[in-house]
């Protein structure tokens, strides 16, 4: 559902003639992705895997709609420092003083998954206009470096 709201709720650039997706349907469906992941780790029924993935959906909508590129980069660098350097349950903030948006990345312990890669779970709080959502997550570190989300 979320692949098909994705792909129903495009524009064209009229400059460049490229297809763009809204930030409010690219939240819904990472939202609706992460709530099925949720409820896919959980162990959940389908049932409840659908109502989580609703439920993400929505909160994808609203944070999507809110946060713009520049908020967007903050929380990435905000995020890969914690991943890399963060002690486990020492939040890092983030803020956007032009738009006044912020948050905090706090990981956890960080241990060696199955496949030798290192991973590191995380919660996201995310402050949009006086309403805080939170999120979790899982990344893993990259052959390059960096830190790749592999669940949320």
């Amino acid at each position: 559902a979320a692949l098909f709201a994705a792909t129903a709720c495009t524009t064209i650039d009229p400059y460049t003639r490229e297809k763009k997706i809204s930030k409010t349907t690219k939240g819904a469906a990472i939202g609706a992705g992460a709530g099925a992941v949720v409820g896919w780790i959980s162990g959940s029924n389908s049932k409840e895997r659908r109502r989580r993935a609703l439920l993400g959906a929505g909160i994808g909508h609203s944070v999507g709609a809110s946060l713009d590129r520049a908020d967007m980069n903050y929380y990435s660098r905000a995020q890969q420092q914690a991943l890399e350097n963060s002690q486990p349950g020492q939040p890092l903030p983030w803020n956007n003083p032009k738009s006044g948006h912020s948050g905090s990345i706090t990981p956890a312990a960080p241990y060696q998954a199955d496949n030798g890669q290192y991973c590191r779970e995380f919660t996201n709080k995310i402050n949009v206009g006086g309403r805080t959502e939170t999120g979790y997550g899982t990344a893993c570190r990259q052959p390059d470096g960096s830190w790749q989300i592999v669940s949320q």
